[in-house]
């Protein structure tokens, strides 16, 4: 469940450009996402570290996905791996909006247990 409602707030930022456009609560949606937006990074960590501890599951690969791209900003300082890590990131940043609304909906979905 835990990852699932790490989709869905990790969606919400990614997918804030578009949040307006949603009938009935597209404003509601975008003023919470502006409020999350603040904590961006941490949410990218988030995402990150509990998409690896759910590894094998569709929802775990968008969450990592998701949360490489929320946290593209701290990705150099990991030694070693960090550069490489920052290139992929910038590259699905690309497609942040897709990204974004693809973790919403696989998130919501697997809260009302449609898909795990």
């Amino acid at each position: 469940m835990i990852v699932e409602i790490v989709n869905i707030v990790a969606g919400l930022v990614l997918a804030m450009g578009i949040l307006p456009s949603v009938p009935a609560v597209g404003k509601s949606l975008e003023k919470v996402a502006k409020w999350l937006g603040r904590f961006q990074t941490i949410i990218g960590v988030i995402a990150i570290i509990v998409g690896i501890l759910y590894l094998f599951s569709l929802q775990a690969i968008v969450a990592i996905i998701a949360g490489l791209i929320l946290a593209m900003g701290i990705l150099t300082s990991i030694p070693a791996i960090g550069g490489s890590l920052e290139k992929v990131a910038k590259w699905l940043g690309g497609f942040q909006t897709i990204i974004g609304i693809i973790a919403i909906i696989l998130g919501l979905l697997g809260l009302l247990g449609i898909f795990v």
